[in-house]
Parts: C-alpha cells; structure tokens; sequence
C-alpha cells in the first residue's frame, strides 16, 4: 500500500500521529527541545483534547532559537517545518487532521530532499511545485529516492502501520521510529552547520 493510500485509509489517532511525527522529526530545525512534544503524544494516547498543549508548544517555539541556517536549502526547510507547527488543528477530528497529517508527510520529506546530500538540484521556490521523486515515492515508486529522504518515506509508513495494527498500543513504537529519525535530521544538520563553518566553505 502506497502512503497517499495510507494516509486515506487512516482513522484521526493515526492521522494525528502521523502528522506529529513528521513535526517531531523536524525539531532540529526549529530549535525545539527533543521533549517538547511529549505532551502532544501523551494526549494521542489517551484521547484527551491538544489544544492547551499545542499552545504551550507554540509560545516555547515562538521564543526559541532556530538553527542558523547555513545555505538557502537549509532556510527553506526551517520555514517548511514551521509551517508544519503553524497549521497543526487545535481540534483533532477526521475531517481537521486528514489534510494536515498530508501536507507533514509533502513538508517533512522536501525537508528531507532539500538536506540530502545526495539530491543537489538546490531548493523549489516556496510553496513551489513538489519534486517528481517525492510525489512519486509517496505513490510507491521508490526507485528515484535520495536516500534520506526514502528513509523518512519508510519512516511515514512505519507509523501508519504502527497504528493501523496497534491503535493506541502503537504509540511507544510510532515515538521510537520519531525519534530515530529526529536524531539522523540532527546529525544532518549539525553536520551542515559544521560544512558551512569551515574556511573557505
């Protein structure tokens, strides 16, 4: 099953988790504290409303200090993980988390392919058309993927099916898979921050 499938055969807990994992992941970019959104999942778990947790994330986001960007990619990508915050529903219903949890699945992996080494064809304008390879991966045609951005593509789909199969019970696994994939995006990007700093970078 394709994740474009996935995520329209999802119920709201998967959406929402889907879409949270994909801002969790991108938390690097955006200065936030690796436990920041702990609540948020705690919420998920069980059933209870987001919203004042959601605006405390909100206010600590809007004091934080991103990373510096390094190079117009890496600019691009920390406004498409602010988006990502910025658009996430106060109400968690179907009809509220559906076109949310879409839009972090398209954000997260351009994020991906903008700071995949191997993709070098440099950033789309913003709100710009979305790569080929992305559109095509999330379709099932993986062939083309940089490969950060075909393991965050894994990563998506791990935490659907986490849910799909587990409801509620694939929480834990679905923050594990996040939080890999949060620390591989650190990596990457301290190893950025480091490139750029060098003389003569």
């Amino acid at each position: 099953m394709s994740l474009v499938e996935q995520i329209a055969q999802a119920d709201e807990r998967g959406l929402a988790a889907s879409g949270l994992a994909c801002l969790d992941r991108c938390l690097p970019l955006l200065g936030g504290d690796d436990e920041l959104l702990r609540p948020l999942w705690a919420r998920l778990a069980d059933g209870s409303d987001w919203s004042g947790d959601l605006s405390r994330v909100h206010e600590t986001l809007g004091s934080a200090t991103p990373s510096t960007p390094s190079d117009s990619s890496d600019d691009e990508a920390a406004r498409l993980a602010r988006r990502m915050l910025e658009s996430a529903p106060a109400e968690r219903t179907a009809d509220a988390v559906r076109p949310w949890a879409d839009a972090c699945s398209l954000a997260s992996l351009r994020i991906h392919r903008l700071l995949d080494p191997a993709a070098d064809d440099g950033p789309a304008p913003d709100g710009g058309p979305v790569p080929a390879d992305v559109d095509a991966g999330r379709a099932g045609d993986t062939a083309d993927l940089p490969p950060l951005v075909a393991a965050e593509l894994r990563r998506q789909a791990a935490v659907l099916e986490l849910l799909a199969g587990h409801g509620a019970q694939g929480l834990r696994r679905a923050l594990e898979v996040s939080v890999e994939g949060r620390r591989v995006l650190r990596a990457v990007v301290s190893r950025r921050a480091r490139s750029a700093a060098e003389p003569g970078a």
